[in-house]
């Protein structure tokens, strides 16, 4: 009966530990665009849109498609938690499209899983 009850006790203990172990929190995953001129000045409220492109022979709809403007810093910030999945491997390439009044610029990001993926755009 004793060595029962100490079997009960071991095998809830394992299954608690193991569920501990197991579970963990998924961290952010963040994308951070920084808008610059050609003098290297952060370029503040430019409308910086980032999309995926589909890469396969006949063209699907877009799934990603976000927009944002940058702060006082030249800083877009787009926020990918919604999207990543935990053991999911790798996010998203996007592409990015900034202007500001007659400055315009392009770039490509790759967004990286529970980490800050950082680019900068230069507009001319």
């Amino acid at each position: 009966m004793k060595m029962n009850r100490y079997m009960a006790l071991s095998v809830v203990a394992l299954l608690s530990l193991a569920m501990f172990v197991g579970c963990r929190k998924k961290q952010d995953t963040i994308a951070e665009i920084t808008v610059l001129d050609a003098s290297n000045q952060a370029v503040s409220g430019a409308r910086v849109v980032i999309y995926g492109q589909s890469t396969t022979n006949q063209p699907a709809n877009v799934v990603l498609y976000d927009t944002t403007e940058t702060n006082s810093s030249g800083v877009a910030v787009f926020n990918f938690n919604d999207v990543y999945q935990l053991g999911q491997a790798g996010v998203a390439v996007l592409n990015i499209d900034v202007q500001k009044d007659q400055l315009t610029g392009q770039g490509i990001i790759k967004v990286e899983q529970e980490v800050t993926s950082k680019e900068t755009v230069f507009v001319q």
